[in-house]
């Protein structure tokens, strides 16, 4: 399939849908990631993440489903959110930000959610 554009193909082949491929128009469609930033309260701990599933991650923060820094420090408050076209493009945004100064993490919130208001309730 060489010169296949996989984001715009059609594949009018398959008889049930495939991960990325909508079922109406059998097309593949590009797959979207979220950037996010987890906290306990205002001003305090912060945890920066990246996901393909936002609701199921943050689900997952608030609910202790697994060991880790989240679990440790009880940060189960979604306070900022980005969505980008790319699970690359939210990782190396997610890494970037990890190595900001708090400050800048702070103002980041801040600029969305001056109030550091869970923003959970809105994804589901």
């Amino acid at each position: 399939m060489a010169g296949l554009d996989p984001a715009t193909h059609v594949f009018p082949f398959f008889s049930r849908p495939l991960a990325g491929l909508d079922p109406a128009t059998h097309v593949f469609r590009a797959m979207s990631a979220w950037v996010y930033i987890m906290t306990n309260r205002r001003n305090g701990i912060l945890y920066v993440g990246s996901t393909v599933h936002l609701a199921r991650r943050a689900w997952e923060h608030r609910e202790d489903v697994a060991d880790g820094f989240t679990k440790k420090y009880g940060l189960k408050r979604l306070v900022y959110a980005e969505e980008h076209s790319t699970l690359l493009g939210a990782r190396q945004r997610e890494m970037n930000i990890k190595h900001w100064p708090r400050k800048w993490k702070v103002q980041l919130i801040h600029r969305d959610n001056p109030f550091w208001e869970d923003l959970y309730d809105e994804l589901i």
